[in-house]
């Protein structure tokens, strides 16, 4: 599960990462600007290398349990400080709330869930 979750949110941060720094402000509803794109691109490559650059689910488990939370809380953020303290000029809109709320619930949950299923050995 961890393993899909990296790789998933790998490929879907990096093209959208790409793209956004080619597309206007706006790319399908999401808000895209250089800071936003280029975090894109640095957080989908550390997916990238968790979800297919080993074969130990080690790595991937260690980016759900990072990233989900992070994700979990940007969504949280994003409706208080859509602009989150300056970092993001055009801000976080509900639709970037919403896509960051679910990455952060499926990767918490494909970080523990292995565990709790005792795979994860770490």
């Amino acid at each position: 599960m961890a393993k899909l979750y990296a790789q998933v949110t790998g490929v879907v941060l990096v093209i959208l990462g790409i793209v956004g720094l080619f597309a206007a402000r706006r790319l399908l509803g999401l808000n895209s600007d250089i800071a936003e794109d280029v975090i894109h691109i640095l957080a989908g490559a550390v997916a990238l290398y968790a979800g297919f650059g080993t074969r130990s689910d080690g790595p991937a488990i260690q980016y759900a349990r990072v990233f989900g939370p992070i994700y979990l809380i940007l969504g949280i953020l994003g409706f208080v400080l859509p602009r989150v303290f300056g970092l993001l000029p055009s801000g976080l809109n509900v639709l970037d709330n919403i896509v960051h709320l679910a990455l952060g619930a499926w990767g918490i949950y494909a970080g523990y869930a292995a565990s709790n299923r005792g795979s994860a050995r770490i």
